[in-house]
């Protein structure tokens, strides 16, 4: 356990807690969880720490997450791990190339994606409340792999911030998912990204395994709520989140942009 005090292992632990929570329901916990890592950990620490121990946390999240929605939600497990194993392929990728890469050119970019996003979603209030009509033929799966998984798996390694919100949309339009559905289904894709990643720092030791089992307990009990309350909720309730969470991104990587 690195050198920090009570007080802030607690605000780690409860910040643990509502990225589970967020993450579960329309992804982009890290948002939250990653920056108090950051500010949480003694001055001097590798940010590769943070980064291996965040990790470690969001994947017993996501994994209690993905069990919950499996168990109630009608999720295609076999296509969701395909789009993962490619999601893991494209991240691999991406991070490979994200030395080389500036990343501060693609953030502006990111920005308006995201403002395109939330602008459809306004005005599509239809979209994602319930399964579209008509069968998901072989070449919807096929761009949901080759999207979904290679191209937000290589968005996650590269730049990372908001992959599951992402997921949740590509998934919804692709294979004709309700945004419940949706979720679910992007937990089973997520496990399998931050599952290669995790080998990765687990294998360079940077990862803080005492601090990481903690909070681990708290994410995975956010996560499992937040399974929860969407399937309660419906995607009524998941569409404002996912609003919620599509502005927050924008705003943080504006801040990261021009202003820090």
């Amino acid at each position: 356990m690195p050198d920090i005090s009570l007080t802030t292992v607690v605000l780690l632990c409860l910040a643990a807690l509502a990225a589970g929570w967020i993450d579960a329901v329309v992804g982009g916990g890290g948002l939250l969880l990653l920056p108090a890592l950051l500010l949480g950990l003694p001055a001097g620490t590798p940010a590769a720490h943070a980064l291996g121990t965040n990790k470690a946390v969001a994947i017993v999240g996501t994994t209690g997450a993905a069990i919950t929605y499996a168990r109630k939600a009608p999720v295609d497990v076999r296509t969701a791990v395909r789009i993962g194993l490619a999601a893991l392929a494209g991240s691999s990728g991406g991070a490979f190339l994200a030395a080389g890469m500036s990343t501060e050119v693609l953030k502006p970019v990111i920005m308006v994606v995201l403002l395109a996003v939330a602008a459809f979603v306004i005005l599509r209030p239809s979209f994602g409340t319930a399964p579209a009509p008509g069968p998901v033929t072989r070449r919807r799966v096929l761009a949901a792999i080759g999207l979904g998984g290679l191209g937000i798996g290589f968005y996650d390694g590269l730049i990372g911030p908001g992959t599951g919100t992402f997921l949740v949309l590509a998934l919804t339009a692709l294979l004709h998912l309700d945004l419940v559905t949706a979720s679910a289904t992007a937990k089973i894709v997520n496990c399998c990204t931050n599952a290669g990643a995790l080998a990765m720092f687990a294998w360079q030791g940077a990862v803080l395994w005492q601090l990481a089992a903690l909070m681990a307990v708290f994410n995975l009990a956010g996560g499992m709520l937040g399974a929860h309350t969407a399937l309660k909720k419906g995607s009524g309730f998941v569409r404002v989140v996912l609003l919620t969470v599509v502005f927050a991104l924008v705003a943080n990587m504006a801040y990261e942009q021009w202003l820090a």
